[in-house]
């Protein structure tokens, strides 16, 4: 009887290295970067995840990845103040902001810094792409993060070239080496469409970030590609994997890629706590039907029990004072 295959699989390259709950992960980029990171942090990874808010274009995580090493405060020529007196700045995400333009250089200064402190120690870095367009600032003539809804006729739509795009990463990636030399790195292109440049413009902007991360794992050991576009364009094929604005991968595809992740990815006994995990969170969202009644109540205990067992290897401090607070509601406790 012939195999039939609904889909083509991607096939994922077995790394000879492993992460788990000891790994100290650090996330930056698109909004995928935020996805991946949110679940691993989810399963009690230790992750900093895109800190600083959604980066769409390689060469703006460059300039942030740099300043947070090299110790740069934000550039004072891109603080800009909105119609409502609140400050942004033009490096960073619109969830980055104070109001005063200080406030928000010492708040952003903090982040860099717990950036630099982390990236000391972490084991892998996890930088994922969103395009390859860019706008260039024309008051200053720099390429920024952020456009923050100014007028248009301020900023100039570049496409990155290829050979912008590599020297930018070659010169980080020679940086982080010294300054911390157990880091792996590991690029992949986020999988959400930038229609707004148009279908076959995005597949352009796609394309070259794609390039660039094949020839920058080609070159350094240190550097891996995961392939979670080309999971959502070729595995699932469908438009019922993706959100109802057709552009943003659904919950089922972002778990189906991250499935993916883990199994190449995640080790063996990490893998095994993560199920386990799972198991505990669907019983701590469970909410009793009738009230404060024996069999809940012995429920909770033994939930109480479970985390318990697991702090032994896991910070779930919060998670047992939640426990031991729906517990306390019960008459008598």
């Amino acid at each position: 009887m012939k195999d039939i295959k609904l889909s083509t699989e991607v096939a994922l390259d077995a790394p000879d290295w492993k992460i788990d709950h000891q790994t100290k992960i650090l996330t930056i980029g698109s909004c995928f970067a935020e996805v991946l990171g949110g679940q691993l942090a989810d399963f009690k990874f230790d992750v900093l995840n895109n800190s600083l808010g959604t980066v769409f274009n390689p060469l703006t995580i460059c300039k942030i990845l740099d300043s947070a090493v090299e110790e740069k405060r934000p550039n004072p020529s891109l603080f800009l103040q909105t119609p409502d007196h609140i400050w942004l700045h033009h490096d960073f995400h619109s969830s980055q902001w104070a109001n005063g333009q200080g406030a928000l250089d010492a708040q952003l200064s903090d982040k860099l810094d717990e950036i630099r402190e982390f990236l000391a120690e972490a084991d892998l870095l996890v930088i994922t792409l969103g395009t390859a367009y860019a706008y260039r600032h024309r008051k200053t003539n720099l390429i920024v993060g952020n456009c923050h809804k100014v007028p248009s006729d301020r900023f100039i739509k570049e496409l990155l070239h290829f050979d912008q795009i590599t020297i930018a990463f070659e010169q980080i990636i020679q940086k982080l080496i010294p300054y911390n030399r157990k880091l792996r790195i590991m690029l992949t292109v986020s999988p959400v469409r930038h229609t707004r440049d148009t279908l076959p413009l995005n597949q352009v902007s796609k394309s070259t970030l794609r390039l660039v991360c094949h020839r920058l794992s080609e070159k350094y050991k240190h550097v891996d590609y995961f392939p979670s576009y080309e999971i959502m364009i070729d595995e699932l094929r469908d438009y019922r994997f993706y959100k109802e604005d057709m552009i943003h991968p659904s919950s089922v595809a972002e778990e189906y890629i991250f499935n993916a992740f883990a199994r190449n990815y995640i080790d063996a006994g990490s893998v095994k706590f993560m199920s386990e995990w799972a198991s505990v969170r669907d019983t701590l969202a469970h909410r009793p039907l009738h009230g404060h009644t024996p069999g809940h109540l012995k429920m909770l205990k033994s939930l109480w029990a479970r985390l318990n067992a697991l702090s032994r290897n896991i910070d779930v401090s919060g998670e047992m004072e939640e426990v031991e607070r729906r517990i306390g509601e019960f008459p008598g406790m």
